[in-house]
């Protein structure tokens, strides 16, 4: 796939997801702005299958194996930890997905 910012190779990402039960990943914050520099991280959405099993180990694996993808560091959110309304919503309605079933 090819992302303005961004080569990266869909079955490496297909893979992660598949491994991971996600339902779905989007990109958000900077990396859709113009703001988006080489110092930044690249803030990731993420939304599992309702049968997925993770534990806090999983998170910081996935973490690592998508900074591995985009070569930066990544921020690694849950949909479902977004408590702030008001929030999520920005988040949802800006983000840009990469992936979702």
């Amino acid at each position: 796939m090819e992302f303005p910012k961004y080569k990266f190779d869909d079955a490496v990402l297909l893979a992660i997801v598949k491994k991971y039960k996600m339902r779905e990943l989007a990109f958000f914050g900077s990396v859709l702005r113009s703001d988006f520099n080489a110092g930044s991280d690249i803030d990731i959405l993420v939304e599992f299958d309702a049968d997925a099993h993770y534990s806090l180990f999983d998170l910081f694996k996935i973490r690592e194996d998508l900074s591995a993808i985009f070569g930066r560091n990544v921020d690694l959110v849950e949909k479902a930890g977004i408590k702030n309304p008001y929030r999520r919503q920005e988040i949802v309605e800006n983000a840009m997905v990469l992936y979702a079933s």
